[in-house]
C-alpha cells in the first residue's frame, strides 16, 4: 500500500510539473505571438529587453540548469551561448538583430528546448533535484513573463493576452491600520528542508528562516489608492523638497527621457512632478495602461511609484515606510512553534478569488477588493496588485548560502531596496509571503506601490 502511494505522488508531482512547463510555455508563446513583426523591435529602455532575446534566454536557462546540470548535455547551438547569457552579452547589444534570430527561429529554438524538457519529465526519474532544477527553470522563466508584461506598459503596446477587466472579488474599503503586537516571529524559508523541491521551495535570498523580535507596530489595511496619492500631488508634494530625502531630491532634480510614456519620436527631458505614467490633461488626471490613457482610478493601488515617491508621500502623511520584517509578519503572522504558513489565507495556492496576478486584472481593482486574501491581522492584498515597497535595503539572511544559480541575488545585494507581495504580472505559481524581489529604488516602471506603518 505504501509503495502505491508513493507511485502515486510521484506521478502527481510529474504531472503538476508538466502541467505548470506547458502554462509557462503558452503564456511565453502568446505575449511574444500577439505581436506583429514590427513591434518586436521595441524602443531601447534600460528596463527592459527584446521580447526574443527573453524568449531565447529562458529556453537557453533550461539548457545550462536541466540538461547541462544532470546530463551533461551539450547546448543546442553553442554558438549563440554567450548571446543567450545574460552575464556575456551587453544589454544594448540585444538590440542588435544582426546577432540574433528572427521570430520563427527564435519560437523554433523556443518549442524544442520545451519539447526536449517534457519528454526529459515524462521519461526520466523524477528525484529532488532534478524536480528542483525543473521548478527553478521554470520560475525563472516566469519572472521574465513578468518583464514582458512590463515591457508591453513601459513602450506603450497593447495589454497583455489574458487581460480581463472584471472584479472577481470584490470588497469592501477597511480603512485604518492593523495593530500587530509585540512579539517573536518567524521570516523567510527553512535553509535545509527534506521539502526543499517541493512545499519548502525557495530562493536563496529568503533562506535561512530565523526568529525576530519586533515591538507592536500598526500597518495601514490596505495598500495606498490612486486617491491618496492624487493628494499628495494635488498639495504640491513634488514642489516641497523638505518632504523628500537626500536621495530623493536628488532623483526629483534628474531629468528622464519619458518619450516612450507619450508616445512621442522627440526627447523629452523631464523631472519629476507625478507617477510615470499619470498626466493631467482635459481638466482630469489619466493614467496610461499599456496602450491607452484613460481617467484615473481613485480606488485602484497606486502604481509606478519609486521608492523616492513612496517615501515622500510617507513624510506628508506623516506615515512611514514598513520594514520588511514589519511586512512579513503583517502578511503572515508566523510564530515560533505554529504551523508555518505561506500566504495571508494560509497554504492554498493563490486563484482569482484570492489575488490579482497572472496578468488578470492589471492592478486596476479598488485596494479593498479580494476580501479572502486578508491576513491574520486583516491586511487586505499583501499577495499580488502591486509590489509593496519597505524601508530596508535588500541584504543577506544570516547564514545566507548562494543557490545553484550564482547570480539569483548576489548582484542585488547593498544597493537595491525589498519590495514584498508580488504584482498584477507576477505569475502565482512564483509568489509566495516570503518571498523578496529587489528594485533600485528609483525604479518606476515597474509594477511597485506601497502601504505605510503609524510613526
Amino acid at each position: 500500500m505504501g509503495d502505491m502511494k508513493s507511485i502515486d505522488a510521484a506521478q502527481a508531482a510529474r504531472d503538476d510539473l508538466l502541467l505548470e512547463l506547458e502554462r509557462t510555455r503558452q503564456r511565453t508563446r502568446a505575449l511574444i505571438t500577439s505581436l506583429p513583426e514590427e513591434k518586436l523591435a521595441v524602443p531601447y529602455h534600460p528596463g527592459v529587453n527584446p521580447p526574443l532575446w527573453e524568449m531565447g534566454h529562458a529556453a537557453f536557462f533550461y539548457e545550462v540548469f536541466v540538461f547541462n546540470l544532470l546530463d551533461g548535455t551539450p547546448s543546442f547551438d553553442p554558438a549563440m551561448d554567450d548571446l543567450w547569457d545574460s552575464f556575456h552579452v551587453e544589454h544594448r547589444d540585444r538590440w542588435n538583430r544582426d546577432l540574433f534570430p528572427g521570430r520563427q527561429d527564435t519560437l523554433g529554438y523556443f518549442d524544442t528546448i520545451y519539447g526536449r524538457v517534457a519528454e526529459r519529465i515524462r521519461s526520466r526519474p523524477l528525484d529532488d533535484r532534478t524536480l528542483y532544477l525543473n521548478r527553478y527553470a521554470i520560475f525563472h522563466q516566469n519572472m521574465h513573463i513578468e518583464s514582458l508584461i512590463w515591457c508591453r506598459q513601459t513602450v506603450g503596446y497593447p495589454q497583455p493576452p489574458g487581460a480581463v477587466k472584471r472584479r472577481p472579488a470584490p470588497g469592501q474599503p477597511v480603512a485604518g491600520d492593523a495593530v500587530i503586537p509585540a512579539g517573536r516571529w518567524m521570516i523567510g524559508m527553512p535553509g535545509d528542508s527534506a521539502a526543499y523541491a517541493t512545499t519548502d521551495f525557495a530562493f536563496d535570498n529568503e533562506k535561512p528562516r530565523f526568529e525576530i523580535e519586533l515591538d507592536s507596530f500598526a500597518i495601514s489595511r490596505q495598500p495606498v489608492s490612486n486617491a491618496e496619492f492624487r493628494a499628495f500631488v494635488d498639495d504640491g508634494g513634488y514642489q516641497k523638497p523638505e518632504l523628500w530625502s537626500f536621495g530623493g531630491r536628488k532623483w526629483l532634480e534628474t531629468e528622464v527621457d519619458v518619450a516612450l510614456v507619450h508616445g512621442s519620436q522627440e526627447f523629452m527631458p523631464r523631472v519629476p512632478k507625478h507617477p510615470l505614467y499619470w498626466r493631467w490633461h482635459e481638466h482630469q488626471w489619466q493614467e496610461r495602461l499599456f496602450d491607452r490613457w484613460q481617467p484615473l482610478t481613485p480606488d485602484a493601488p497606486v502604481t509606478h511609484v519609486s521608492f523616492w515617491e513612496a517615501e515622500a508621500f510617507c513624510n506628508w502623511a506623516g506615515r512611514r515606510l514598513p520594514t520588511e520584517f514589519e511586512w512579513e509578519v503583517a502578511a503572515l503572522g508566523n510564530r515560533v512553534d505554529q504551523l508555518f504558513q505561506r500566504f495571508p489565507w494560509g497554504n492554498r495556492e493563490p486563484d482569482e478569488t484570492r489575488a490579482d496576478l497572472d496578468g488578470r486584472c492589471l492592478g486596476q481593482n479598488p485596494v479593498y477588493d479580494y476580501p479572502e486574501s486578508d491576513s491574520p491581522f486583516g491586511c487586505r492584498q499583501m499577495i499580488g496588485g502591486v509590489w509593496e515597497w519597505t524601508s530596508s535595503q535588500f541584504f543577506p539572511y544570516d547564514g545566507f548560502r548562494i543557490d545553484m544559480y550564482p547570480f539569483m541575488s548576489t548582484l542585488q545585494f547593498g544597493d537595491h531596496k525589498v519590495t514584498r507581495g508580488g504584482s498584477c504580472a507576477t505569475s502565482s505559481c512564483l509568489i509566495r509571503g516570503t518571498y523578496r524581489q529587489a528594485y533600485l529604488p528609483q525604479r518606476n516602471d515597474v509594477f511597485t506601490g506601497f502601504r505605510t506603518c503609524a510613526r
